[in-house]
């Protein structure tokens, strides 16, 4: 299969292709440049792989929580190109992405959602794919919900804003954090895979954002 997948849910612009068994990928710091830089990139990796939308099966997108602007960027040119080719899309949590980017069984995603709170999940491996444990939600650190259990893996810039409260908040649950980890295209592009194999997309007009925080 052929997926083109975005994310600009953090400070991070990233775009992958996903064309067989190749997977292409850019990712820029791009701090408040993502509208600039996104459809650039995009037709970077599709002239890498000597490809175009029409010859895709689908566009995934880094649906959120995260930074409310960049996640509209995303679902806006989600929906344009998808709408132009005729494409399915597939909204793909970034917390899951997140998680995805770890070789850890069991995750605590976690990243920095301004104003003294994380946005927060934790997922654990279920053969290919992943089960929820925590759902994504917003919270401070000292009140993130505990999942059951020790060995978990923290990551994001949760723990890296936060990491003193965090770790005080799961001693005795975590095993290894890595606070450098954010939600990438690749990801999302893997996890929508298994959605466009199973026919799964959804109309463009669907390309909707999570926001999980409901007041700003």
């Amino acid at each position: 299969m052929n997926i083109l997948a975005l994310d600009t849910s953090t400070e991070y612009c990233s775009v992958a292709l996903l064309h067989g068994t190749q997977l292409l990928a850019r990712e820029v710091l791009a701090s408040q440049r993502h509208s600039e830089l996104l459809l650039p990139m995009v037709a970077q990796v599709l002239a890498e792989a000597e490809s175009s939308l029409k010859n895709l099966d689908g566009i995934a997108f880094g649906a959120g929580p995260g930074s409310f602007t960049g996640l509209r960027i995303a679902c806006g040119v989600t929906q344009g190109l998808a709408f132009g080719a005729g494409l399915p899309v597939v909204p793909v949590g970034s917390l899951l992405a997140l998680a995805q980017s770890v070789t850890a069984a069991r995750v605590v995603a976690c990243l920095d959602a301004r104003m003294g709170e994380i946005y927060h999940a934790a997922y654990r491996r279920d053969g290919d794919g992943w089960q929820e444990v925590v759902e994504p939600n917003v919270c401070r650190a000292a009140d993130a919900p505990l999942p059951d259990g020790e060995g978990w893996t923290g990551c994001g810039s949760g723990f890296a804003v936060y990491g003193e409260a965090l770790a005080q908040r799961y001693r005795g649950r975590l095993g290894h954090v890595e606070p450098g980890r954010f939600p990438h295209a690749r990801e999302v592009a893997i996890l929508a895979l298994p959605v466009l194999q199973g026919r799964a997309g959804l109309a463009p007009v669907l390309a909707l954002p999570v926001y999980v925080r409901d007041k700003v």
